[in-house]
């Protein structure tokens, strides 16, 4: 086990994440290629979950596009996001708000934490 990671410090590169959790609203700034183009595309929207440790760490980030609930996976390790900025941080009391799936109108909205 040791070993594993030891390895994966090795490769793993140090990319500077904001402090976000479960319930906070985020815009991932993500690269994509289409043939020989790059391009930054933004995905904003609630974040479920973190998940994993290390260089093995995800995100998941859900947001209601047209009507239709779109969810995606991020690894927070990757080149390809250029950057993460935290919007609003939400006020929720657990890790994973997977209940957030099925709210919708008043009761899908999260309070926002006071900051002092």
């Amino acid at each position: 086990m040791d070993l594993i990671k030891e390895v994966q410090n090795e490769f793993s590169t140090a990319v500077e994440a904001p402090n976000f959790g479960a319930g906070d609203t985020v815009a991932v700034s993500y690269k994509i290629k289409e043939g020989d183009k790059e391009r930054i595309q933004q995905f904003t929207g609630v974040v479920l979950q973190r998940r994993g440790t290390g260089s093995t760490e995800t995100f998941t980030v859900r947001k209601v596009s047209g009507g239709i609930g779109v969810e995606r996976i991020f690894p927070l390790h990757t080149p390809f996001i250029e950057e993460i900025k935290v919007l609003k941080q939400g006020a929720v009391r657990r890790a994973r708000i997977f209940y957030f799936r099925e709210r919708t109108g008043k009761s899908a909205r999260i309070r926002e934490k006071r900051r002092f």
